[in-house]
């Protein structure tokens, strides 16, 4: 593990993931606010991941348009609805953290080719750490949110977004080498570019949307 990577990681998430939950939970205005701002930079950061203006350039484009989208109906404008936004939130990231510390830690066999980076070992931390949040918002009663349980329901459908924000990471990870491209630019130290830091929670929360919707779990 390069140790002034990990640390400039450890800093920089201190920073951002509270100023994150703060313009999710102060008001509607102020998510609406940070989402243009991130989606803004996101745009961008595909265009310079994938430039050339065919099939797969207007599906990422229109993909992250739907993200986004899907993020302003599933956060809504009242506690429960921004709570269980928040956890599906706090899973990808405590699912990134989880990767990258057991990853560097205990390396092990490649998960996939398409991101050599990524070991089994580091999936497994993933699945792990990613109960945190559930245990956290339940048990501690954090932000006094209090409609997120541990039951069934949550169980699983934790093990199934943790499951889709790594295939959204390695989807990612994809592109980026096809263009040989490592991290898109540096703008969150440790982490790379936007894109980088937020690549699975966009594949999870359309997903995460379209289950509080229907209902489905």
């Amino acid at each position: 593990m390069n140790v002034n990577e990990f640390y400039k990681r450890i800093l920089t998430s201190i920073t951002i993931l509270p100023l994150s939950i703060f313009f999710i939970m102060y008001n509607k205005i102020s998510f609406l606010l940070f989402l243009i701002f991130i989606a803004i930079i996101s745009i961008f950061e595909w265009y310079k991941i994938y430039h050339k203006k065919d099939f797969f350039f207007i599906i990422g484009i229109f993909f992250l348009i739907l993200s986004f989208l899907s993020a302003i109906l599933l956060r809504g404008n009242n506690l429960q609805t921004i709570s269980f936004f928040l956890w599906v939130i706090l899973i990808c990231v405590f699912s990134d953290i989880g990767g990258y510390i057991f990853g560097n830690i205990f390396g092990g066999k490649k998960l996939t080719k398409i991101s050599p980076s990524k070991t089994v070992t580091g999936s497994a931390g993933s699945f792990l750490l990613s109960f945190i949040p559930l245990f956290l918002l339940e048990k501690l009663n954090i932000f006094y949110l209090s409609s997120i349980e541990i039951n069934i329901k949550y169980l699983t459908l934790n093990l199934f977004f943790c499951f889709i924000c790594q295939l959204g990471d390695i989807c990612v990870s994809y592109f980026k080498r096809k263009n040989n491209i490592k991290n898109i630019s540096n703008i969150l130290p440790g982490h790379g570019g936007i894109l980088d830091r937020i690549d699975g929670i966009l594949f999870v929360i359309p997903i995460a949307y379209l289950i509080k919707y229907f209902e489905i779990i």
